[in-house]
């Protein structure tokens, strides 16, 4: 298992290892559990029972009005203005699609959430969706990472998706893979989660500072290299669900947050926390 990609480069592989190994011992460094330990003193009222549920996003949905199918936990096309979408209520949708392998309506939910204020008629939300949707291997696609992350697991569903449908990205797809999560606990491993550039970019800067000053990444190129903007390979994404998953464990141990607090709670953290800095 590795980035590599085919593309070689065994030594920068054995150096990303390295800081991987590096990060799972170390974890989230102090000032981090400080910040977050803020982050949840600020939001306990709003996430009581651990899970980010709450965390709610705005959309406009008459933007969105080329879409079909359209859910119906989503406010109709023909509304004016502006209506909100909370996790638990994507959640919700999701899975009553799925009794009924109703893959593409999941995928909108999730991708319309996703998108949220960003999505505008000829922009990149709508109308990318809308090439999504007309690809014709979308639903097997679909069907084929759902079966692998029941049976296998997370970091298998998100191989079963990566590149198999033009447009759908893993900042997105993981989206979809997220919610199924909650619907369909996977077998064996731990649940999927988001990973978008947000929290890709979250994670470099905590590897180039453990590169840096473990020696095996002095100048944060190996970090800038696993954790890009986008693409990142089925290997990174379980070293992710891996770190995330032990970090939460850290917050909890550490009396930081709440003992219920649930791995999808750090990633909301972690995304809302550095879109207030930037």
């Amino acid at each position: 298992m590795s980035d590599q990609n085919g593309q070689g480069g065994q030594g920068r592989q054995e150096r990303a290892d390295a800081v991987d190994r590096e990060m799972a011992v170390r974890l989230l460094p102090g000032s981090m559990v400080r910040a977050l330990g803020l982050w949840w003193e600020m939001n306990a009222a709003a996430y009581a029972d651990g899970t980010p549920g709450a965390h709610a996003v705005r959309y406009t949905p008459s933007r969105w009005a080329q879409i079909t199918p359209w859910p119906k936990a989503l406010a109709s096309t023909s509304s004016s203005g502006d209506a909100a979408i909370s996790r638990a209520e994507v959640a919700s949708a999701v899975a009553d699609a799925l009794k009924r392998e109703a893959f593409r309506e999941a995928l909108v939910a999730t991708y319309v959430w996703g998108k949220g204020k960003r999505g505008t008629p000829g922009g990149s939300g709508p109308a990318a969706l809308r090439k999504i949707l007309d690809f014709d291997g979308l639903d097997a696609a679909l069907a084929a990472a759902v079966t692998a992350l029941r049976v296998h697991g997370a970091a298998e569903a998100y191989a079963a998706l990566r590149g198999r449908v033009p447009g759908l990205g893993p900042a997105f797809f993981t989206k979809f893979l997220y919610f199924t999560g909650i619907a369909l606990p996977p077998a064996r491993g731990p649940r999927p989660l988001i990973l978008d550039r947000v929290l890709s970019r979250r994670l470099r800067q905590l590897a180039a500072a453990v590169g840096r000053e473990s020696g095996h990444d002095v100048d944060g190129s190996v970090a800038a290299w696993v954790w890009s903007d986008g693409n990142w390979s089925p290997h990174r994404y379980r070293v992710y669900l891996a770190f995330m998953h032990a970090a939460a464990e850290q917050l909890t141990a550490e009396d930081s947050w709440p003992s219920s607090a649930a791995p999808d709670l750090l990633e909301c953290a972690l995304f809302t926390t550095w879109k207030a800095s930037g």
